[in-house]
C-alpha cells in the first residue's frame, strides 16, 4: 500500500518484538515491531536534493585544489573521479534505501517508527506517554509538499520523528494524535 494513497494513517495489529531499555514499557498488546506505513514517495527526491549541496562542496574544494596546483598531477584527477563515482552511488542508493527503511504507524495503543539507513532505529511510544505532537516543514520540504511530525514523550530516548510525510497525511496525524492523547487517561510521565 502506498502511503500517498492512504486516506488515513491509522492502522491496527501487533507482532512479536522487544522494547529497548531506553523506552518506557509498552502497554499490553503493543510490542516493538516493524511499522506498516511507508513515508511519501516524494521523500526520495527530497533526500536526493538535500544531499547535493554536500557534494557541491566536495567538488568545489577539489576544483580549488586543481586550480591552485601548478603541476596538475594524476592524484587530483583520480580524486575527482573517485568523488564522482561516490557521489553517483550516494545519490542513487541513499534516498531509495532510506525510503525502504523509513516506516511509521499509529494504533490505539502506540506510535511506531523506524528510521535510518546505515544506523537503523525502531521505536514505540505508548499513546499514554505522549506529551506533545508537532509538525515542521523546511523550505525544501515545502517545495516537495512534505512535512515532519515529532512526537515528544516522557522517554529518556527523546522524541520520535516521522520524516517525509505528505503534508495532508502529516496534518491528519497531528490532529489524530492530539485528539487521542487528550482523551487518554494519565499524566504522560
Amino acid at each position: 500500500m502506498n502511503p500517498d494513497d492512504a486516506s488515513t494513517p491509522t492502522a491496527s495489529g501487533t507482532a512479536p518484538g522487544a522494547v529497548t531499555a531506553a523506552d518506557p514499557p509498552a502497554p499490553a498488546g503493543a510490542t516493538l515491531r516493524p511499522p506498516r506505513l511507508m513515508v511519501s514517495s516524494r521523500a526520495v527526491a527530497y533526500w536526493t536534493v538535500r544531499a547535493i549541496p554536500g557534494w557541491i562542496v566536495v567538488f568545489g574544494l577539489q576544483v580549488l585544489w586543481w586550480v591552485n596546483d601548478r603541476e596538475h598531477d594524476r592524484a587530483h584527477l583520480i580524486g575527482m573521479i573517485v568523488a564522482a563515482v561516490l557521489m553517483a552511488a550516494h545519490l542513487a542508493v541513499m534516498p531509495r534505501w532510506r525510503y525502504r527503511v523509513h516506516r511509521w504507524e499509529t494504533t490505539d495503543l502506540a506510535v511506531y517508527t523506524q528510521s535510518g539507513w546505515f544506523n537503523q532505529e525502531r521505536r514505540i511510544a505508548p499513546i499514554s506517554r505522549i506529551q506533545t505532537v508537532d509538525s515542521q516543514r523546511g523550505p525544501i520540504e515545502q517545495l516537495f509538499g512534505l512535512a515532519n511530525v515529532t512526537v515528544t514523550t516522557a522517554s529518556a530516548a527523546g522524541p520520535l520523528h516521522i520524516r517525509g510525510l505528505q503534508l495532508d497525511v502529516a496534518q491528519h496525524l497531528v490532529d489524530e494524535l492530539t485528539e487521542v492523547t487528550a482523551a487518554t487517561e494519565g499524566d504522560a510521565t
